[in-house]
């Protein structure tokens, strides 16, 4: 692979709600919380921060580039250092993630481009993350309990 080739991730998604719905799930930290993260901080502007503990030890972080609601959100995302100080393979603020949103009759098309990884490897880490999101935002956009996160640690 050359230096100027990305690897990334793309996945699509349909979720039973409009736009400005899915939208608020992606740019409301409350609503963000009830699908991937147990603490979010997020501002939806550009050079705002985007910051996500997604499961104890493991935060996401980056910041807005371009926000036009409710059809286009890009961010930077990274992870920061763990707990036990480890370092992350990819560094906060490191790649970018874009998300598309596009009406269907009553629905929206999500189309999410993570691009920038280091690795394949990290890219299959990150894919695997992206499954696993995107079917609990599926529920909750459409207004359904994803329930307690399978990722959590056990309490």
């Amino acid at each position: 692979m050359s230096q100027s080739e990305s690897v990334s991730v793309r996945r699509e998604i349909v979720i039973a709600a409009p736009p400005e719905v899915v939208w608020e799930y992606l740019v409301n930290a409350d609503l963000a919380a009830g699908w991937m993260g147990q603490r979010v901080e997020l501002d939806p502007r550009p050079g705002g921060i985007y910051r996500v503990q997604v499961i104890p030890g493991n935060t996401a972080r980056g910041e807005f580039v371009e926000v036009e609601p409710p059809h286009r959100l890009v961010y930077t995302f990274g992870w920061e250092p763990g707990e036990n100080g480890t370092v992350a393979l990819v560094q906060p603020g490191a790649s970018t993630v874009e998300i598309r949103l596009e009406p269907r009759e009553g629905s929206t098309l999500v189309r999410i481009h993570h691009r920038d990884l280091p690795t394949e490897a990290s890219a299959e880490s990150h894919a695997a993350g992206w499954d696993h999101y995107l079917e609990r935002l599926i529920k909750a956009a459409a207004g359904g309990d994803p329930g307690r996160d399978s990722w959590l640690p056990d309490a």
